[in-house]
């Protein structure tokens, strides 16, 4: 285990706002601890180098249709991406078009979302008692699942039903089994505090979170150039005086494994986060960022094992699983002795479907790829 992994472990659990100096992989970082939720910025103390690239670009946004003027092969196919619509308002909302009503039932709860000339009333009764709300946003495309968001006095609150794909309907949103209803609000749905909010917006739109601040009058749906890449005005400015300025955008060529990781993990959590919040059991396996740094073949500063080698952050994911062979195999063959002996013996496709073996989170009616790549044998326990 590294000096990283032992300082992570040691810290796991202390309390609110405890300022920790500890190495990470090589590199000396702050850990603040505030509520129990890790607000955690890694530096390299010497500057420079790649790391650099990672952190934010200060100035205004322009949003990514000024982004493909210039980079038009990205815009063609990053639509495609689950990310590209992680949140929309309803309005706009594929899911909610496709099922214009949608009934469920929980014990004495009944459930109902139904579109109407005026937007998407969300309903809940008892027989006796009823409330009632007008959805605004969806959160999650809808491959696994979507969850929907209202407001009510100011506040935002979370649907305490959302959408299934594979139900094609209704089910309780995933924790609400842990929270049983006194009333028939809290059956409605649950309130969210201001910092979740932000991180559910900020991690689900691209600049709607301005620092620690969270603002919904201009923003875009989904997770779109601007949102990994920073704010492009001075960039977008650069580019037409015809004096382009290095450091003006993010710059994500070159990043190490670990790098990208704090990147992608900064909103997939990473192996530090998990860590501190404890999450064990099946309930990580989406946190893929975490996952992926336990594997064996991570190497912090090797890049072939990054989020990025195998999938194209401009893209769909590929659903076929032989697509990713050429990248296990690029390591794993006879030429390669490091790896020659490490050739997989029972076979030569797919490797994705027994290395990364597929784990439902219960309540999410969803297996995910589990990304912590290993031999993976019948009946071994879930490694956390």
């Amino acid at each position: 285990m590294s000096d990283m992994r032992r300082t992570w472990r040691a810290v796991c659990g202390i309390g609110a706002g405890r300022v920790i100096m500890g190495p990470m992989r090589g590199r000396w970082g702050v850990l603040v601890l505030v509520c129990g939720v890790s607000v955690l910025r890694a530096q390299n103390m010497a500057g420079g180098g790649a790391s650099a690239s990672i952190w934010p670009v200060q100035g205004h946004y322009v949003g990514s249709a000024r982004c493909a003027v210039c980079h038009p092969a990205q815009a063609r196919t990053y639509p495609s991406s689950s990310m590209s619509v992680a949140m929309e308002p309803v309005e706009h909302c594929e899911v909610l078009e496709r099922n214009s009503r949608l009934a469920w039932s929980d014990g004495p709860y009944r459930y109902l979302i139904e579109k109407t000339a005026t937007g998407y009333p969300y309903t809940v009764t008892d027989g006796t008692n009823t409330a009632e709300a007008m959805l605004l946003y969806a959160f999650g495309q809808g491959k696994a699942g979507q969850t929907y968001v209202y407001q009510k006095d100011g506040q935002y609150y979370e649907s305490r039903v959302s959408y299934y794909k594979e139900l094609k309907g209704l089910d309780l949103t995933m924790g609400a089994q842990n929270r049983p209803p006194a009333n028939i609000e809290q059956a409605l749905g649950r309130r969210i505090t201001s910092a979740e909010a932000r991180e559910c917006f900020g991690c689900h739109t691209t600049a709607a979170r301005r620092g620690n601040e969270l603002q919904l009058q201009q923003f875009e749906n989904g997770v779109q150039c601007e949102d990994c890449h920073g704010p492009g005005g001075e960039h977008v400015a650069s580019i037409s005086d015809g004096h382009p300025k290095p450091g003006t955008i993010r710059n994500l060529k070159g990043l190490t494994a670990e790098e990208t990781n704090d990147l992608c993990g900064s909103c997939h959590r990473t192996w530090e986060t998990v860590m501190l919040l404890q999450i064990r059991g099946t309930a990580n396996v989406r946190f893929q960022p975490y996952r992926l740094t336990n594997s064996k073949c991570f190497l912090s500063g090797d890049s072939r094992i990054a989020c990025t080698a195998c999938h194209d952050p401009h893209a769909a994911p590929q659903t076929d699983p032989k697509a990713y062979d050429a990248k296990c195999t690029a390591c794993h063959n006879s030429e390669t002795a490091a790896a020659a002996k490490k050739i997989c013996k029972v076979a030569s496709q797919k490797c994705v479907t027994c290395h990364m073996p597929r784990f439902e989170v219960p309540g999410s009616h969803h297996a995910f790829f589990d990304h912590w790549i290993r031999v993976a044998r019948a009946g071994d326990p879930y490694p956390n």
